[in-house]
């Protein structure tokens, strides 16, 4: 026997194209000789849809579409992720479509209400499982959050399941496929059954599926492996209702992963919203640089417009550096150097200045400048403009409201300032575009005289690490303390995460790549007097 895992790129509220899609790996399968295509969850409606489920339209829709894809159903069978309104309730479901008919449906039992997932909002529970025979084996089905408790796999095992079929839309983070590899593993031990897992693939807003669907025996041990981060169509071939062991793809490093994952993310939230390009200003700093390089790999150079605003505290090198890696890419640019601009908004708020000394306000105004210039480029040519800032920045309020943070999407939000050295590293290791000194220098903001990052913040190491443990982990002051960080830096990298929410609150969506991002995941009141020192 032979099953065919549809890892689909779906778009959410594309129900028409997410079908023809659809459709068409069903041909492929079926001119393969597969009598089985398995899709992602709501593979047919995208996922996540949020509160289009809330509308009957969009039920409606989803409903005729798998109605017509049931009639398509002929010499091949489909599994098909859906939502399912009946008798004014509402469930993610998985329907067994053949022979021109809808012949069962199955509903999730298993919500997630946590992190970037609020199903219950949406959807009820379902506490029936679904056994069918096809070619002589008996399969069960799961949907995703299912595979993360032992009920449904252990009710499907009771109900005379031989086999396991997972449909999933599960989000990529870091070190995410291992512990899918670990949770579903111990469903197989548990219920020593084979499972075969289909994950969706694509960017979605802030969140990215990564793919890599894979196929376990009935030990838990890894059978097959799909490439990760692209669409694939595969087959899994079954003697004996155990797969047949197929060759593994690579496997890759984190720092592949985390650049796939953002190249992905960026690249369809490009094309999926129409956007014909985007623009992002250039400074020579190590931000900037990466966010360039992913944007023209995921991207091409065409696509792609930089524009280099110097102003009179802009350093040479800079400005050199800049040029050297948009020529080594290949993209155009632009210089609008800033500094009679500056000159101009100081006089005009002269008389309300005064003699008050130069501060954050007139290092803010430039980051402004800049901001309205890239903004006006979007405005003309319908590019999409791109912010630079990375997790560290953003978690501190090392940005500018309505200067660095203005732009449609921001690439690196999620991405410590030390794992963006890392993806730099990385990306020159492929082939060099990045220039070395772009790398080894210290970071500055460069909107003062002789001013660097650790002016404002401690050392990156140090920052990234408070944060991970407060933001991502939770964790106490004093536990954070007790890990060996002094009260000092922890106080005040606490401290200006809290004071800085408002800011966070108003920035582009981006690519979500850890375990907490801001965003879906953490959500903190802006207006809150919790002290804790």
């Amino acid at each position: 026997m032979k099953i065919a895992l549809a890892q689909i790129n779906c778009t959410v509220g594309d129900i028409k194209g997410n079908a023809a899609k659809i459709i068409d790996y069903a041909v492929q399968a079926k001119q393969a000789c597969a009598s089985m295509l398995i899709t992602p969850e709501l593979a047919l409606c995208g996922y996540p849809p949020e509160d289009l489920l809330f509308r009957d339209d969009f039920n409606h829709a989803c409903e005729q579409a798998l109605v017509r894809l049931a009639g398509q159903a002929f010499g091949i069978t489909l599994l098909i992720g859906h939502p399912h309104l009946i008798d004014g309730k509402l469930y993610n479901a998985a329907s067994l479509l053949e022979n021109g008919k809808i012949q069962a449906t199955y509903h999730k039992q298993c919500l997630p209400n946590y992190s970037v997932f609020d199903e219950e909002r949406y959807f009820e529970a379902g506490g029936t499982p679904l056994i069918f025979n096809h070619n002589g084996i008996k399969f069960g089905v799961m949907i995703c959050a299912d595979g993360w408790e032992t009920g449904p796999a252990m009710q499907a095992k009771q109900a005379g399941a031989e086999f396991l079929l997972a449909l999933n839309a599960s989000p990529y983070h870091m070190d995410k496929l291992e512990t899918r590899y670990e949770v579903i593993a111990k469903r197989a031990k548990e219920t020593n059954l084979p499972i075969i897992y289909t994950n969706m693939v694509g960017g979605q807003d802030e969140l990215v599926f990564d793919g890599a669907s894979f196929v376990l025996n009935s030990k838990g041990e890894v059978t097959q492996q799909l490439v990760a981060f692209v669409e694939a169509l595969s087959y899994v071939e079954i003697q004996n209702k155990s797969p047949i062991p197929a060759p593994l793809s690579p496997t890759l490093s984190l720092e592949a992963t985390v650049y796939n994952a953002l190249k992905l993310g960026l690249a369809d939230y490009v094309n999926k919203n129409g956007f014909p390009s985007v623009v992002l200003g250039l400074s020579g700093g190590i931000d900037s640089a990466l966010t360039l390089a992913i944007a023209v790999d995921a991207l091409g150079k065409d696509r792609v417009k930089v524009v280099l605003m110097s102003s009179e505290f802009t350093a040479s090198m800079s400005v050199d550096d800049a040029i050297e890696m948009a020529n080594l890419v290949g993209v155009k640019y632009s210089q609008l150097p800033i500094k009679d601009l500056f000159e101009l908004f100081r006089e005009t708020l002269a008389p309300e200045f005064g003699d008050l000394p130069f501060n954050t306000a007139e290092e803010n105004l430039q980051a402004r400048i800049r901001g309205m210039l890239l903004m006006a480029l979007s405005n003309k040519f319908g590019s999409i403009v791109l912010t630079t800032g990375n997790k560290s920045e953003m978690a501190v309020g090392y940005s500018t409201l309505y200067g660095d943070m203005a732009g449609g999407f921001s690439l690196l939000k999620d991405v410590p300032k030390t794992l963006v050295y890392k993806l730099a590293e990385y990306r020159n290791a492929l082939s060099h575009v990045i220039p070395t000194r772009i790398i080894t220098r210290a970071p500055s903001a460069e909107l003062r005289a002789n001013q660097t990052d650790q002016d404002s913040l401690p050392p990156y190491e140090i920052l990234d690490a408070i944060m991970q443990a407060y933001v991502e982990e939770d964790l106490s002051r004093d536990k954070i303390i007790k890990l060996g960080f002094s009260e000092k830096d922890v106080n005040r990298v606490t401290n200006l995460i809290d004071h800085n929410e408002y800011k966070r609150r108003q920035a582009p969506v981006g690519v979500r790549i850890t375990q907490r991002g801001f965003g879906k995941d953490r959500r903190y009141p802006i207006t809150c007097k919790l002290k804790f020192n």
